[in-house]
């Protein structure tokens, strides 16, 4: 088995202050517009593991907090993209909040899928918090020699 380590977008992850930082370090008269952000579609990203067998594809997605009604999963030719809306919790009666880290807002994922798959038989399900996406491989035609008579 061969494990591949594939980075995580971390754009998103950049913070204000870091920005503020390379403004001063890099100022915009010495190198235009270098930093400048470039427009992210989502207000937050889940993880996302991408997984093959010898029959299909399985594309796992950590959407916890996540109701399944605000998912959709759409195949369009050999691009996958799975989209869905966190809805903000509301705190309980006299609590402030302290500290928040949990993203909420819209998300996108859309992955190129490497081969054609069987569009009839993809399937998902949600449970635990994980979207699971099943997309089985188109099933090749054997190649054999006819011989010429």
């Amino acid at each position: 088995m061969k494990l591949i380590h594939t980075a995580r977008p971390t754009l998103r992850r950049v913070t204000p202050d870091a920005d503020r930082l390379f403004e001063r370090i890099f100022p915009d008269q010495f190198f235009g517009n270098l930093f400048e952000p470039i427009p992210v579609p989502t207000d937050w990203m889940p993880a996302c593991d991408v997984t093959e067998t010898d029959a299909e594809y399985i594309v796992r997605l950590e959407a916890p907090g996540v109701h399944k009604e605000n998912m959709d999963v759409k195949l369009a030719g050999d691009l996958l993209t799975i989209t869905g809306r966190r809805e903000h919790m509301e705190e309980s009666r006299g609590e402030t909040e302290l500290w928040k880290e949990r993203e909420v807002g819209k998300f996108v994922r859309t992955m190129r899928l490497p081969a054609p798959v069987v569009e009839a038989d993809i399937s998902a399900t949600y449970e635990d918090g994980v979207l699971h996406v099943r997309l089985p491989k188109v099933v090749k035609a054997i190649e054999s020699k006819i011989s010429i008579k």
